[in-house]
């Protein structure tokens, strides 16, 4: 067992060699051979291959390419310009206009991609142009779709849920639900602000539109229809006992299929794009996690959970002085490193803690993803920022940053909300499980 001084050492190389432009799994995998070899030699890297067999043989990860394949294929199909123009017919009434449909566009659609990125990048796409043209506030509009992308990897299906569970052997089907009502609650928190921000700077947004005809608005609603029932179908079979995650992803895939084909959007060279690209992130997403299980394995032999767990307790913090003090490290983290990355790399180490303190692992699950979402939008590494700003093409990109500091505020606000009241997470996984 080492101290708590080397462990910090190691914890620092390892962000080192993220820093200078490693690979995030190399960047592990070199930690962990580091540390074996300085403490327990040459035979305990004997078993690196076990671990990466260990690691990957294992079906729920199955699940991770089909979900992003899911989302590949309803980006490319046209589903969310749809989606947008619908909820804008609906919400242009409220106090921040079009703002709102950005908002709740991305809820939508992150509900059945998955990916916060695909998310920015496409909501991004359809609705800056419409907003420039309406002369609503470019760094709140930016801020907007930045935020509301961040939904994707807390409303389920979320691939960043998946391999939590993965990684901490807890149930997905209780992780996805827990994640619907926080979910919701910070979709509804998100306009909330928007409308309190225009109310009080009216010049946020641009001139009101005249509002549709209702069989107009009612007939718009048909666009929202495709993601909403795969959404049910997904979620449905999970809860009704009929298929496991990794065959609701499948599920999920077939309906986006068929909505493509409805949409027209179905072409060879639709099916080859998407599957190049849900190769090219399934493989980066578990090359990271080959090297985090290794780096798990190490961990777990050098006995730094349990010196960490001594120390914190030598220190006389509780649960909730440690989870505050795991938003900081988090937010401090979210300002060098990327979201996933951030998540695998330290859960090794934080998981064994919050269980010996006795907090629920479903609970943390939803608090590591909101810290997740608040490191998307985080400077200077926040990776929905560059995302917006590469669709926005102009200005500078300290406009999307200032555009979502209010949004960052309130999902802190809203973290610590969950710290004091658990049962926002809880209730609907033990109502169901």
């Amino acid at each position: 067992m080492i101290g708590i001084g080397e462990a910090a050492l190691g914890f620092m190389m390892m962000l080192g060699l993220m820093l200078i432009g490693l690979p995030v799994a190399v960047a592990m995998f070199l930690t962990a051979f580091t540390g074996a070899m300085l403490t327990m030699g040459w035979p305990i890297l004997m078993t690196f291959g076990n671990q990466i067999w260990s690691g990957q043989n294992d079906f729920i990860l199955t699940a991770i390419p089909l979900f992003v394949f899911l989302g590949e294929i309803l980006v490319r199909s046209g589903v969310a310009d749809g989606l947008y123009r619908a909820l804008s017919d609906w919400m242009r009434k409220l106090p921040g206009g079009l703002l709102h449909s950005n908002i709740g566009a991305s809820a939508f659609f992150a509900a059945v991609s998955g990916s916060s990125v695909a998310t920015a990048a496409t909501i991004g796409n359809v609705a800056i142009p419409i907003l420039s043209e309406r002369k609503y506030d470019e760094r709140l509009t930016a801020g907007t779709i930045a935020a509301g992308a961040t939904l994707g990897i807390l409303i389920p299906p979320s691939i960043n849920i998946i391999i939590y569970g993965s990684m901490t052997n807890t149930s997905i089907g209780q992780l996805f639900a827990a994640g619907i009502l926080p979910g919701i609650a910070l979709t509804v928190a998100f306009m909330a602000l928007i409308a309190a921000i225009s109310v009080l700077n009216p010049g946020v947004a641009g001139p009101s539109l005249p509002d549709r005809p209702m069989r107009e608005k009612l007939k718009s609603l048909l666009e929202i229809l495709p993601p909403l029932l795969i959404f049910a179908i997904v979620m449905g079979v999970i809860y009704g006992g009929w298929a496991t995650p990794t065959e609701s992803a499948a599920i999920g895939v077939t309906c986006a299929l068929l909505v493509a084909l409805a949409k027209r959007k179905m072409t060879l060279p639709l099916l080859h794009e998407a599957m190049i690209s849900t190769v090219r992130i399934s493989a980066m997403i578990l090359l990271i996690m080959v090297g985090a299980h290794f780096l798990n394995f190490v961990i777990g032999m050098l006995g730094i959970p349990q010196t960490l767990t001594r120390f914190v307790v030598d220190l006389g913090a509780g649960p909730i002085q440690v989870l505050f003090l795991l938003i900081l490290f988090y937010l401090i983290l979210g300002c060098f490193m990327e979201t996933l990355s951030m998540m695998i790399a330290t859960l090794p180490v934080v998981f064994p803690l919050v269980v010996q303190l006795g907090i629920d692992p479903v609970w943390f699950g939803i608090f590591l993803v909101l810290m997740m979402e608040t490191g998307l939008i985080t400077p200077p590494i926040g990776l929905n920022l560059y995302i917006v700003q590469g669709v926005r093409g102009t200005g500078s990109i300290m406009d999307v940053i200032w555009g979502s500091l209010p949004f960052v505020l309130l999902m802190l606000a809203f973290t610590i909300l969950l710290i004091f009241w658990p049962g926002l997470v809880l209730w609907l996984p033990n109502l169901l499980f």
